[in-house]
């Protein structure tokens, strides 16, 4: 197979692929044996005649055809392994010349990624820092235990920090007095001084008593975890139907029996401690791989096709979609929330978009560089290890499809690629963290 490389522009190659005879007498022979697998010819069984009878039982025109698609499919992915190309999306393919099993010339346009050019990632240098449990942090799970471990009795008087209110709320924009989907609930219950709601909503209803109304308006905060309802005020409407006086067991290893298989109170607190600090260490973790990766993203240079960009753009607004289906906000509302046409939210979720695919190339780069591999031992470990974390029959036999087998390799292969940019960014001597 003769192969000419064209870069029509820094994402678009053009191939043009020429066939040699071997290959296409190889493949005629492979579509002919084929062929012969389905075809009834007089006084053979099926798949037992010989092949000349069976090309001249064939149709000319689907014998041709389907010689061509094999010759091409072969040249096509040769031509992408030699090439070193990494296309996207289904090829342009136009026949150029056929002389029928003797000569085949095609060209073939695709969208492909450009040279990966990495920084010097093994020179950077990243502190990594311990994850740490305070006492307050325990002690804060233990009063959250002992509070649902509580007795409650119905009070006449009015509601003081450590009450547990049931309540009817309703919230509505500020501005427009709209309702806001999924700011509501009724029978909620909620115990003062917890900060369970955004600041300020818990303080407003000390003092209140059963049966009475308050309205009130709050700023959610900027950094809260909805988008349409950050740095936005809303009017809460909130009926106290019930107030109750929680009285909290006694901390002392007696009630540390009755939270888990724990001796004693100290048993338990050390408990708590490895748990929260596991949990810590693993969010630590994650934010300091995605600093790690940024870090080299941001200095990564490579064309991106756009379709690529496209793919991750719609996937991640249908990520957005849903979550809204969710809390039963429409799209047009969400865009109204914040404040931004379809245009502007479009075009900053390309941007947010192009940084995802930017980093996975990069990744993808290190990997081949530091070669990096997941070998067939470790999946099959990795799929059995999943399969024990599921009880049905059907989830189990899902992990063995194909595709599903596929994503656990890719994220096999990102655990070992961060794991080997975490080793090379912690070595001594630490520089200043870049940000």
């Amino acid at each position: 197979m003769q192969v000419k490389r064209e870069q029509l522009d820094p994402t678009t190659v053009k191939l043009i692929l020429t066939a040699d005879p071997e290959l296409l007498q190889s493949s005629k022979e492979a579509v002919l044996k084929r062929l012969g697998q389905r075809m009834k010819v007089a006084g053979f069984r099926a798949g037992k005649a010989p092949m000349p009878i069976v090309e001249r039982n064939a149709d000319t025109a689907v014998l041709q055809s389907e010689v061509i698609d094999e010759v091409v499919s072969r040249m096509y992915g040769d031509a992408v392994e030699r090439e070193k190309l990494r296309p996207i999306g289904q090829p342009r393919i136009t026949l150029q010349k056929f002389v029928p099993f003797t000569t085949l010339e095609v060209t073939v346009e695709t969208e492909a990624v450009g040279d990966v050019k990495l920084p010097d990632y093994t020179k950077i240098r990243l502190a990594k820092e311990p994850a740490r449990v305070s006492e307050k942090d325990v002690a804060d799970v233990i009063e959250n235990l002992r509070t649902r471990a509580a007795t409650k009795q119905e009070v006449k008087r009015a509601a003081q920090e450590g009450d547990e209110v049931t309540i009817d709320f309703a919230g509505r924009d500020a501005k427009t007095q709209e309702p806001i989907q999924g700011a509501d609930s009724k029978g909620y219950p909620l115990v003062l001084g917890n900060n369970a709601f955004i600041p300020g909503f818990e303080k407003k209803l000390e003092g209140a008593k059963t049966g009475e109304d308050r309205s009130f308006t709050l700023q959610f905060p900027k950094d809260y975890g909805v988008k349409a309802l950050q740095a936005r005020d809303v009017t809460f409407d909130v009926k106290v139907t019930g107030v109750q006086e929680l009285k909290k067991p006694a901390l002392n290893d007696e009630f540390a029996t009755t939270v888990g298989p724990f001796k004693s109170l100290t048993a338990l607190k050390e408990d708590i401690h490895a748990q929260l600090l596991q949990e810590k260490q693993y969010e630590a973790d994650q934010q300091y791989e995605s600093e790690l990766l940024k870090n080299i993203a941001d200095d990564t240079k490579v064309a991106i096709p756009p379709m690529m960009i496209d793919a991750e753009a719609e996937r991640l607004e249908q990520q957005v979609r849903q979550s809204l289906t969710y809390r039963g906000q429409t799209w047009q509302e969400y865009l109204e929330a914040i404040d931004k046409t379809e245009a502007d939210y479009r075009k900053e979720l390309n941007k947010d978009a192009e940084e995802r695919v930017k980093g996975g190339l990069a990744l993808s780069e290190v990997a081949d560089r530091e070669n990096i591999q997941v070998t067939k031992a470790e999946l099959d470990l990795r799929i059995q290890l999943l399969k024990g974390q599921y009880k049905d029959a059907q989830m189990q036999t899902e992990l063995d499809n194909p595709e599903n087998r596929r994503t656990v390799l890719s994220n096999m292969l990102t655990e070992k690629t961060l794991a080997r940019l975490t080793e090379i960014a912690t070595q001594a001597p630490a520089s200043k963290k870049k940000s």
